[in-house]
């Protein structure tokens, strides 16, 4: 059976990191508060390692690279979105959306191959989508259920059908795709841009807005099957939603002890009763990340590269 955790992950420590104008085009979550450049590197560099601090406190496994700087990423520190680990030494390289995006695949692949350590890596290479403008982005585009090999994902300009149902063909995966939006302040819906915002997979349980999903036959379809899998629901609200909630992830550490990775904003935005539910499996730990999720629009999910 595939294993739904692992203990072992990737991230990469931020250099120059800032607001990315080529991603904020379709990520309503980034907001540019026009602090100097260097204030928002030093605070985001100190936050990464504080959540590394407590993730190895935890007995996880964390492999840290380091941004150089060159060329530009502003957005080195979400790999999740290019690249996915796999049982049977499998590696899924994908089609990104931003320009200043594609960089990280090669700037940190060797790095990469280096941490994951296996002779005989089968790299499933899917970035000849850009070629008809067609994006997955990984595992914030896909969340994935490993065990029952399940793709959720809801379609966005970062997510294509077309990509996601190659990806579903060479993993064995079933694709199950939805619309799902964001309803802002100003009462402007647009769609939400990456699945990991509004969903997240546990061995237990499933964190997932079921209010953004507007298409009712969509929502039961989901409902159903994360039922099926057996999958306890902690439905958040779209409040939530904009304060991180859905953007969780559970790993295990060496004694096989789970825990659940969020921000302290997200931990902040849980009610009692919806921890409860996480905490039944999973030991939830939390560390401040703001600023990251303020310029760069996504939380610790998004951070966090497993390897399989």
């Amino acid at each position: 059976m595939n294993k739904q955790t692992t203990d072992k992950v990737v991230m990469i420590r931020p250099s120059r990191f800032y607001y990315n104008e080529e991603t904020a085009v379709n990520n309503a979550y980034q907001h540019n508060l026009g602090e100097a450049k260097e204030i928002v590197e030093k605070r985001a560099m100190e936050e990464f390692d504080e959540l590394v601090k407590k993730m190895k406190n935890a007995g996880i496994n964390v492999n840290v690279i380091q941004d150089l700087g060159v060329p530009y990423t502003p957005d080195s520190i979400f790999p999740n979105n290019w690249f996915s680990s796999h049982e049977m030494d499998k590696v899924v390289i994908y089609p990104m959306f931003a320009d200043n995006r594609k960089l990280e695949r090669k700037k940190f692949f060797k790095e990469l191959i280096n941490v994951i350590d296996e002779k005989d890596l089968e790299i499933i290479d899917l970035t000849e989508d850009e070629k008809n403008f067609s994006y997955l982005e990984g595992t914030g585009a896909m969340v994935l259920d490993r065990t029952n090999k399940i793709a959720y994902c809801t379609l966005s300009p970062r997510a294509n059908v077309e990509s996601l149902e190659k990806f579903c063909n060479k993993l064995n995966y079933r694709p199950l795709y939805f619309e799902s939006v964001q309803e802002f302040k100003n009462g402007k819906k647009i769609p939400i841009y990456h699945t990991n915002v509004m969903m997240g997979i546990g061995e237990e349980f499933a964190v997932i807005c079921l209010n953004s999903i507007e298409n009712l036959v969509q929502k039961q379809i989901v409902i159903e099957e994360l039922t099926n899998s057996k999958k306890e629901i902690v439905d958040i609200s779209l409040e939530q939603v904009l304060s991180f909630a859905g953007n969780v992830i559970e790993l295990k550490n060496r004694e096989e002890k789970r825990y659940t990775l969020m921000s302290k904003t997200a931990y902040e935005s849980f009610t009692e009763e919806q921890k409860k539910i996480i905490e039944k499996s999973s030991e939830i730990i939390y560390s401040d990340i703001s600023t990251i999720e303020t310029y760069g629009g996504g939380s610790v999910r998004c951070m966090i590269a497993e390897i399989y």
